[in-house]
């Protein structure tokens, strides 16, 4: 098959999508496919090229990667580098060249390549791609709504409340909330944003960062307990996944570098806990319509009562990510992994 790996694009977790994505490419070029791997919002050249035979000259053309810093990426600057400086989210030439792919593996992370508008996009235009679709991808991506899907289902999640930047309250004996609360933006990923307020002097600075990052947040209260991940496909848990990093919660920096977090699985827990966390994974994945393959996030405090943080459409595929190492546990390898979550994005465009 010729493959376009779509990965970059605008979101905070750019630099992360990029290593997903170049480990992704490079499995599927083992696995005997025509690889390119592209950048959403820089595309390729900024001419009008000649695309025939471009497949051919895949490893020309594709993105090359470096590790992942330890600082989200400056956006304003990514911005200013794009050499035609069009308003378009999509970069010179990607249309094109997904349009002449047999499918698009999304290899993007958090805005527009979580939030449905690409899916959308590509829907419109016949481009097949991995993954959800458009709206359970919009559902998903927005904290706020999805919380509102886990609570109609049965499944439990930490109490909060939203708030948009123009009802802004920095007063937190205002509002229904108790202390210690978690502040984090509505639709971001990969914690950037995230901020554990203990006393109300925290409160006000809590919001500037994460105002900074989107207009619309999410605030519950804090749960503390130990950290985990259960991926799904097909409908089908895989085995649960402990997340403990070694300083501080599981951050920007402690996803992503290695050696920051302890990573378990199967996960040490009873075996009635670890079914009935599979069970609302798979859940999750029901109620908003997540078909193909998803990971939801959980914590679960001393008494055994778990909470469901939020659902993922497109989980990383990182050296240090949980999808794969979940799959490994059932026989999966990586290669194996990338190849089975085409197959099952193909059947949707069957008949």
């Amino acid at each position: 098959m010729d493959i376009i790996v779509l990965a970059g694009g605008l979101s905070t977790e750019r630099d992360v999508s990029f290593k997903t994505g170049s480990m992704v490419a490079s499995a599927l070029k083992e696995n005997g496919h025509r690889v390119i791997l592209l950048d959403v919002f820089m595309g390729y050249s900024d001419k009008e090229e000649n695309l025939d035979g471009i497949f051919d000259r895949a490893d020309e053309i594709s993105v090359k990667v470096d590790d992942i810093p330890e600082v989200a990426p400056d956006l304003a600057a990514v911005k200013a580098s794009r050499k035609d400086q069009s308003p378009c989210f999509f970069g010179p030439n990607v249309i094109r060249m997904c349009q002449m792919a047999d499918i698009v593996f999304m290899a993007l992370h958090g805005e527009n390549g979580e939030n449905g508008k690409l899916q959308a996009a590509f829907d419109l235009l016949g481009i097949k791609y991995t993954g959800s679709d458009y709206l359970s991808s919009a559902i998903a991506m927005n904290k706020g709504m999805a919380k509102q899907l886990f609570a109609s289902a049965g499944i439990p999640a930490p109490r909060g409340i939203a708030m948009k930047k123009e009802n802004r309250e920095d007063d937190v004996t205002k509002l229904p909330l108790t202390l210690p609360c978690v502040v984090k933006p509505c639709c971001g990923g990969s914690s950037i944003g995230v901020t554990i307020v203990r006393d109300a002097a925290e409160f006000k600075k809590a919001l500037d960062e994460a105002f900074h990052w989107e207009d619309e947040l999410v605030i519950e209260e804090y749960v503390k307990g130990r950290e985990f991940s259960v991926g799904v496909i097909e409908g089908k848990a895989l085995p649960v996944i402990e997340i403990a990093p070694i300083q501080g919660f599981y951050d920007y920096k402690n996803k992503y570098k290695a050696g920051s977090a302890v990573e378990t699985c199967p996960a040490d827990l009873p075996e009635e806990v670890s079914a009935q966390m599979r069970k609302y994974a798979e859940q999750v994945a029901e109620v908003i319509g997540l078909d193909t393959y998803s990971r939801s996030d959980f914590l679960l405090d001393e008494n055994n009562h778990m909470y469901c943080l939020e659902a993922n459409t497109l989980p990383g595929m990182t050296p240090t990510s949980l999808l794969p190492q979940e799959a490994a546990v059932i026989g999966i390898n990586f290669n194996e992994l990338c190849e089975k979550l085409i197959a099952i994005s193909m059947k949707k465009y069957e008949g």
